[in-house]
């Protein structure tokens, strides 16, 4: 068992597709492919209006320094490049397919030849991957760590904490060979002579799965977390398999680890393996409103419209729609939005799943940091921001929290606490911008 981090909630799991297992939805007939799902530099365009594409084309591409190719993720005809409202409510130019429904694949794929690290790195960048587990960052930047930081073990994040989502439990369940072997991969292109597999005790049968490949595996280990949210964060993972403490404004690198998600991992032996790039994304959809949840895997750029539908649509009209799970993910304002790369879920909550209470004044209660996994001091936090107080909410911290959600949850006052650290941070980015700027113009 893992060790266990001060802090945290425990909230329903509802975790009711775990036994679903994952199916295939068919092919819509149009996906909007957004030129950013990731961090870092945005794509630009490489199609234009009318031009054939097939399943594996490149469609969008950068030479900035952090970026990530786009493909196709059907074959058809490119309609439209225009500017499109993202599931984030940010605008960015998209490229619009009509799919001829046959899925015809790009010509040259087949199984990755690269020999080098640097041509593993460079595979896996053209792979088109980002971390699935939600944050989007390049994987193959992600896989070189800073000169001064080299990593010494690698921790693959199993833990799925988050109510509702089971798309990583089935990757585990349907694909535990394969992701063994990415991890292989890993260890071998890093260098990195350990892996440790952290997942939470309320998924014992993958647990024992994933042990029972154990003895081909030797520098593989599986460790059982304690169920608590959010034990799948980054730097309370951490601590849970390692002990080690991330320092403020670090990164896990800082302590030699590095991090990635079981779909990641398992996406890169099978990309090895057909070198078929990142076209389709399983998702767990589920909520009460929805007809037949499930896991579905899904083209990249599918409407959420689409595969509402596909599930049989909505048996109740839904009081909430949210890309990612309940804790951290985004409500959604059309179900024109579309699938991304790092989707791993859509909800379609009722009434009766989510707190419609009217936010009240703070009773200094204390909850929300009793249950603070970063210890700090959210009421205090929301109060300097809500006065404009941007620099002094700074000294408090509020960029070191994660956005998990706890303080919002455990507030019986309804405060919007994560919405108000959210907006806090953007005022200090644009407030470290201006200053950069004004000191660019008086140099």
């Amino acid at each position: 068992m893992g060790k266990h981090f001060k802090g945290g909630i425990h909230p329903p799991e509802a975790k009711l597709t775990a036994g679903l297992p994952t199916i295939d939805m068919p092919v819509p007939k149009q996906v909007v492919i957004p030129m950013s799902q990731h961090i870092g530099a945005p794509c630009e365009p490489v199609v234009k209006k009318g031009d054939p594409v097939k399943v594996g084309t490149l469609i969008g591409d950068s030479s900035a320094k952090i970026t990530c190719p786009i493909y196709s993720s059907v074959s058809g005809t490119v309609k439209a490049v225009q500017p499109v409202l993202t599931a984030a409510g940010t605008e960015m130019t998209s490229i619009v397919i009509t799919s001829d429904g046959e899925q015809t694949l790009e010509e040259g794929f087949g199984p990755i030849e690269a020999k080098t690290r640097e041509e593993k790195l460079e595979a896996i960048k053209i792979s088109g991957l980002v971390g699935l587990g939600g944050a989007g960052f390049p994987t193959w930047f992600k896989l070189q760590p800073p000169p001064n930081e080299p990593f010494d073990i690698l921790l693959v994040n199993g833990a799925e904490c988050e109510p509702y989502i089971t798309s990583d439990y089935r990757e585990m369940k349907e694909n535990p060979r394969q992701i063994m072997e990415g991890i292989m991969r890993v260890l071998e292109i890093t260098g990195i002579d350990k892996a440790l597999i952290g997942i939470e005790d309320n998924k014992r049968d993958a647990i024992e799965d994933l042990i029972a490949l154990d003895p081909a595996y030797d520098r593989i280990k599986v460790i059982s977390l304690k169920t608590h949210y959010p034990q799948g964060a980054e730097k309370q993972l951490i601590y849970a398999l390692t002990g080690r403490k991330v320092p403020p404004g670090k990164l896990p690198s800082s302590v030699g680890c590095l991090v990635l998600s079981i779909s990641t991992v398992s996406f890169i032996d099978e990309y090895f393996r057909t070198g078929v790039p990142l076209v389709k994304r399983r998702i767990t959809v589920a909520g009460n409103a929805v007809e037949k949840p499930g896991n579905i895997r899904v083209p990249i750029g599918t409407s959420l419209q689409d595969v509402f539908d596909f599930c049989g649509g909505f048996k109740r009209e839904p009081r909430k729609v949210i890309m990612g799970g309940p804790m951290m993910g985004v409500a959604q304002f059309s179900l024109q939005n579309s699938i991304l790369k790092q989707t791993n879920a859509i909800l379609a909550l009722t009434e009766d799943e989510i707190n419609t209470q009217p936010e009240s004044p703070c009773i200094r209660c204390g909850r929300c940091v009793s249950v603070c996994p970063m210890h700090l001091l959210p009421l205090q936090m929301n109060a300097l921001i809500l006065k404009g107080q941007f620099e002094e909410a700074e000294k408090y911290h509020v960029r070191d929290c994660i956005e998990c959600g706890c303080c919002s949850y455990a507030c019986p006052a309804s405060r919007h606490l994560v919405q108000s650290f959210r907006y806090g941070k953007a005022e200090l980015n644009m407030i470290a911008k201006a200053k950069q700027a004004a000191a660019k113009g008086g140099a």
